[in-house]
């Protein structure tokens, strides 16, 4: 296994360091200027840190104030920021060929072989792939291939899912930001209560339950007069994202997959934020026992470089009509050559990083469940490996959610402590750590500590 030494090497030392308030001045001008040409929909417009210089698990902004970092870029740094493996691949492919238009090259056909070898079962050695930049894209075709496929049109999702901000996907993504005001969006989609156990839409207790919320997705689907009575996929996060980092019982998954084979429409398990190795297995549907039909991916498999994709069965290749869904900078040769160094990096068992995202996830997760005895802000913590969610609260017994405004302060004091940690959940209220796998231990519980030092105050 990496040992810790080699870990720190890959991140700049002795973080955090602060020099000055957030933002500084030169990030204040820079966001002055940036707000003169950008367009503020982009994600993070408001976000008062503005990176300059990225190493491992650490980033310094333009003001020079050094921050572990504990967002990974919204878990897309699965290796970290620049690691020499990643920049050896960049200026190798760089050298040789970037960009060959929509058609094939040998980087391409590498990738779409390694990823059909990591697979989860199922989909491993039995699968097709087909790539994109952003997983918004991925989940986009995903759309369009299982209506090909089926010949039926509608889709399930479910409450709480980030599946992408495009017409298809923000149909599927039940953020209000992502919705309001931007209808009519495509028809034919149905959300269902996802498995939070924490805020059971049942009012149900986990196991007594007996996993309702996965025996309705069967009702829904296989019952007369629901008006599921098209349907192509069930689309659904083993883990879900910006939905609050809630992690169900394997159950739900299990129960929504025979639904889906007694129906007879297709399982889509989206991986795009908690695939890469960040749950500690490759993908987060791997600890469910459930194999998917297709599987959409992105984030941390690119890492430095924008790549993403659809896997899909085989057999399901055969309906799609050759041509039909072109992407001009798709499969660039650079991206493909820095992806494959990721899963490399990944998977290489002497480095052994899903093994440890389990362990120091586990670690994490113990320290902020025994904080939980004093410090009454925490709610709930949960997650599996370094995908972990620590839900605020106004009240633990109630489980009120805090006064709108309290996160982005406590957002803030981690900032100018110098711990980048981002909320999210259906309140903005859910902290969640999704460091680089290759965090130095003492980095990941130090921004632990400080976290827990900042919430004592609320």
């Amino acid at each position: 296994m990496i040992s810790e030494a080699e870990l720190r090497a890959l991140s700049f030392e002795d973080a955090p360091q602060m020099v000055c308030e957030v933002p500084g001045p030169k990030v204040a001008a820079l966001m002055e200027e940036s707000r003169k040409y950008e367009a503020l929909t982009r994600g993070g417009g408001g976000f008062p840190v503005i990176l300059e210089h990225g190493k491992g698990a650490t980033v310094k902004d333009a003001d020079g104030n050094l921050y572990i970092d504990m967002a990974a870029g919204v878990a897309v740094n699965a290796v970290g920021r620049g690691h020499p493996k990643i920049l050896e691949a960049i200026r190798r492919q760089s050298g040789v060929i970037m960009h060959t238009t929509d058609i094939t090259n040998p980087k391409r056909i590498q990738l779409a072989k390694r990823v059909s070898e990591v697979m989860p079962e199922g989909l491993r050695g039995n699968c097709h792939t087909t790539l994109f930049q952003a997983g918004s894209d991925a989940v986009e075709t995903a759309i369009k291939f299982s209506r090909r496929y089926t010949g039926c049109s509608q889709i399930i999702a479910f409450q709480g899912a980030y599946h992408g901000v495009w017409c298809g996907t923000a149909a599927l993504t039940t953020g209000y930001n992502y919705r309001h005001g931007w209808g009519p969006l495509i028809p034919g989609v149905q959300h269902l209560p996802y498995a939070y156990c924490y805020r059971c839409p049942f009012n149900m207790t986990y196991p007594a339950c007996d996993v309702q919320c996965g025996k309705y997705v069967d009702y829904v689907l296989n019952t007369p007069y629901t008006a599921a009575d098209d349907v192509a996929a069930v689309i659904v996060e083993a883990q879900q994202g910006e939905g609050g980092y809630v992690a169900p019982p394997p159950e739900f998954f299990q129960l929504i997959k025979a639904a889906c084979e007694k129906y007879g429409c297709l399982y889509v398990a989206d991986e795009v934020q908690a695939g890469a190795g960040r749950t500690g297995k490759m993908w987060a549907v791997e600890h469910t026992g459930v194999k998917p039909d297709m599987l959409t991916w992105g984030k941390g498999m690119g890492g430095d470089l924008p790549m993403a994709g659809l896997t899909f069965r085989a057999d399901i290749e055969a309906g799609l009509a050759e041509g039909s869904q072109p992407s001009t900078f798709a499969g660039n040769a650079l991206g493909c050559e820095v992806c494959l160094t990721n899963i490399d990096l990944i998977q290489d068992p002497e480095m052994d990083l899903m093994g440890r995202a389990t362990r120091l996830g586990e670690e994490i997760r113990g320290i902020l469940t025994e904080a939980m005895k004093t410090v009454k802000a925490i709610g709930d913590v949960r997650g599996r490996g370094l995908m972990i969610g620590c839900e605020v609260v106004a009240d633990q017994k109630t489980k009120q959610p805090p006064e709108p405004g309290v996160c982005g302060e406590i957002a803030m004091k981690l900032l100018n402590k110098g711990i980048i940690i981002t909320p999210c959940g259906r309140y903005g209220n859910v902290f969640r750590f999704m460091p680089p796998l290759t965090i130095p231990r003492d980095y990941a519980l130090k921004a632990t500590e400080i976290m827990i030092d900042v919430l004592k105050e609320y």
